[in-house]
């Protein structure tokens, strides 16, 4: 790659020493093999803390939500604030009671500060989750 067209501080950001730095997150595991796990432009960050988005969805959906997204939002206090967007399970809709559980399964400044249900998360055409999406629309 030789460089995002017109947008050179971009360029400058993903460019090391001949290698493109897509974003991506990754482990390797006891055998070697590597796994993704996210993007670090999802990474929240929060009074000093980062918070992968990841990590909250599954204690979320652990917790009975059918499907859900966490994005950060801007926050003057915290920097940014963990909200999840979530599709209601069996269990109904009760925020409350969906940061309850959460309180019980994860660290205090992971726990998201609000659950908006939804009918349906968007996605765009692949199937996947439009992120910035929840974000304009948690900002209305």
């Amino acid at each position: 790659m030789s460089g995002y067209l017109g947008r050179p501080e971009e360029t400058a950001a993903s460019l090391r020493d001949g290698w493109v730095l897509t974003g991506d997150l990754g482990r390797l595991d006891a055998d070697g093999d590597l796994h993704y796990v996210g993007r670090r432009k999802e990474m929240i960050k929060t009074g000093g803390f980062s918070v992968d988005p990841r990590e909250v969805e599954e204690a979320l959906l652990a917790g009975g939500v059918e499907e859900v997204a966490v994005v950060g939002v801007p926050d003057d206090h915290w920097g940014e604030m963990v909200v999840a967007f979530a599709v209601a399970g069996d269990g109904g809709g009760d925020e409350a009671a969906v940061i309850a559980d959460c309180r019980a399964r994860l660290a205090g400044y992971r726990v998201p500060k609000r659950v908006v249900f939804l009918d349906a998360l968007p996605v765009n055409a692949t199937g996947k989750v439009e992120r910035a999406a929840l974000r304009r629309r948690f900002a209305t």
